[in-house]
């Protein structure tokens, strides 16, 4: 579907699409195990072609039932993308077609984002929709050290975790709990 679909809407890069198996499937599928226990609540910022949303759902589903998954996507033709992907595969989602900003607050136990900000204003737009004892999962390269120097100097505050990616070496995956913003800063 995202080969097909991505002829007329942008889901992911051209480039990328040989490498769909790898460059995003497998790429999403590796943030469902930074999960916390007994998460009932997921939501996906900016979920655009499905990346991580529909595969955290796909796994979700065979691994964690219960669990509510939200994609959040501002451009209406990606939303009707991520509805279609979600009845095609039988996938119980909620696609919120609105900028992130403006979507109801989700109150999530786990959060995740792909290549959709740096992390000071990914913490700005985290912060909306993560309840306080959540996790925010995310994707980052191998500028993260500048990132997080770069929110702590914004006055970001946070405890986290650097994973390797099993997909590319010079990349981690970042798990972020305990957010808060001092104003002082």
């Amino acid at each position: 579907m995202v080969a097909k679909w991505n002829k007329t809407i942008n889901l992911v890069s051209e480039i990328s699409i040989a490498h769909l198996w790898t460059r995003h499937i497998v790429d999403s599928a590796q943030l469902f195990a930074f999960r916390p226990a007994g998460a009932q609540n997921w939501a996906d910022l900016g979920s655009g072609g499905g990346f991580p949303g529909l595969v955290i759902a796909a796994m979700a589903a065979d691994h964690a039932s219960d669990c509510k998954i939200t994609l959040i996507e501002s451009d209406q033709r990606k939303s009707v993308f991520l509805r279609e992907a979600a009845r095609a595969m039988n996938m119980h989602v909620q696609v919120i077609a609105a900028r992130v900003e403006a979507a109801p607050p989700q109150s999530s136990d786990v959060l995740t984002a792909r290549a959709l900000a740096p992390l000071p204003r990914l913490l700005a737009l985290t912060t909306r929709h993560l309840n306080p004892r959540g996790v925010a999962i995310f994707p980052k390269g191998e500028g993260v050290m500048a990132e997080i120097a770069q929110a702590q100097a914004a006055g970001w505050r946070f405890d986290f975790d650097q994973h390797k990616s099993v997909t590319d070496p010079s990349a981690t995956i970042l798990t972020i709990r305990n957010i808060s913003f001092d104003s002082t800063q």
